[in-house]
């Protein structure tokens, strides 16, 4: 039997990978909440091991407080099919760090033009039930509405990266005063919500469920909110740097601020704040996208889009919404597993449940160093704050993967 000593819910017994006894007598310092669980995760192995792989991805998961992480098709090869995101499992289970679950493509190599082997994937050992192009927008409504019947038979889900590409062409931040003063051409909020309005509507008349990846405008919180009041099957993910960071980063230049979708005002991220607090926006997902040195540090216009977020992400949470812990194991953990259908995770700390276990030290301060993060990549835009709480340790399955902040692997 194994004892997690120290919480705030008291020692934690496990036993065969599950909770057998809480002693609530014994209470400490600590936070313990169900590991965490992100829905949107870039591991990119196979084919840009360079910049990442599953087991450093994993690695880095488990050093957030993740017990699962839903690896995106953006690939190479793209996983469109069984064979890849088979594969894909397969390197999680070898990592053992966290369980790796596979995003189908919903399109034949993310082209938008014939949809991928949806389902041979759901049927595949990997057994996908979440599907996207992340990274390109599934931006024919047609092939959109086909894809979004299909899942519907196995209630997959298909999660739209919500970018009208024709309104975006040569964007390289958010549209508005400061594109304009720095020269940069703008990433106008109405290609995002554009594709949500049109999609919400789809889903609504098919019946079948949508996940609407990384929003970032205040429009899209609306739209959200009103296809959850026409009691439509749509769910909604924010990122921690989109609760926290606006576009006026940019200003600087450095490229380790782009992000797609861009940084926007302080007005969109109040409402994505509230939306989130309100229900509208479901859950949050660090969409972690590593960069190689050469692919980031670079010109701004040449430089590719995306952030570490992985081993930054609950301390942000905790910056931008509050020690809410309940509200924070349902945005981080029950959320993202119900989306997902990630039975094994999710589930209250109690007697009976997995112990998926993630152990949080709100009191610690600490300066983000991208050199001692665990990811192969340092594109992390918080290099050189000081964040508040960190996670101490992780369990999966009662199995510790972090202890005293160090991977145990």
């Amino acid at each position: 039997m194994t004892v997690i000593k120290g919480t705030h819910l008291g020692d934690i017994h496990v036993e065969n990978g599950a909770i057998v006894r809480i002693d609530p007598d014994r209470k400490g310092d600590l936070i313990a909440l169900p590991g965490l669980v992100d829905l949107h995760t870039h591991l990119r192995e196979p084919g840009r091991e360079d910049a990442e792989t599953v087991e450093s991805g994993s690695r880095a998961a488990a050093l957030g407080g993740y017990t699962a992480v839903c690896a995106m098709a953006n690939t190479s090869p793209v996983a469109d099919t069984a064979g890849v995101v088979e594969q894909v499992w397969r390197l999680g289970r070898e990592a053992g760090l966290v369980d790796v679950q596979p995003v189908g493509a919903v399109t034949v190599g993310l082209a938008g033009e014939q949809l991928a082997e949806l389902g041979a994937m759901a049927d595949s050992a990997a057994r996908v039930r979440v599907f996207s192009d992340d990274g390109h927008c599934v931006s024919d409504p047609r092939l959109m509405r086909r894809a979004l019947e299909y899942v519907k038979a196995f209630d997959g889900v298909i999660a739209q990266h919500a970018e009208e590409p024709r309104l975006t062409v040569g964007a390289q931040m958010n549209e508005g005063e400061v594109a304009a003063r720095l020269g940069l051409t703008g990433w106008p909020a109405v290609a995002e919500e554009a594709i949500i309005a049109r999609d919400a509507l789809m889903a609504g008349h098919v019946g079948a469920r949508l996940h609407i990846c990384h929003v970032s405008t205040a429009g899209s919180v609306e739209l959200i909110r009103w296809a959850k009041s026409k009691g439509w099957r749509v769910t909604a993910e924010v990122t921690p740097h989109h609760l926290l960071l606006t576009e006026d980063r940019a200003t600087g230049y450095d490229p380790v601020f782009k992000v797609n979708p861009p940084l926007r005002t302080q007005a969109d991220v109040d409402a994505l704040r509230e939306g989130l607090r309100d229900g509208t926006i479901d859950c949050v997902a660090t969409d972690h996208a590593p960069h190689t040195v050469e692919d980031k540090e670079c010109e701004w216009a040449y430089a590719r889009p995306g952030m570490l977020g992985l081993e930054t992400a609950l301390a942000i949470v905790v910056t931008t919404m509050g020690p809410d812990w309940d509200r924070i194991a349902e945005w981080m953990s029950a959320a993202p597993a119900r989306i997902a259908g990630l039975e094994g995770h999710g589930h209250a700390l109690a007697v009976g449940a997995p112990a998926n276990i993630a152990l949080f030290d709100p009191a610690v301060s600490w300066t983000v160093d991208p050199t001692a993060l665990a990811s192969r990549s340092r594109n992390t835009p918080y290099a050189g704050t000081e964040l508040r709480g960190r996670i101490v340790a992780t369990y999966l399955r009662g199995e510790p993967t972090v202890l005293n902040g160090k991977a145990t692997r």
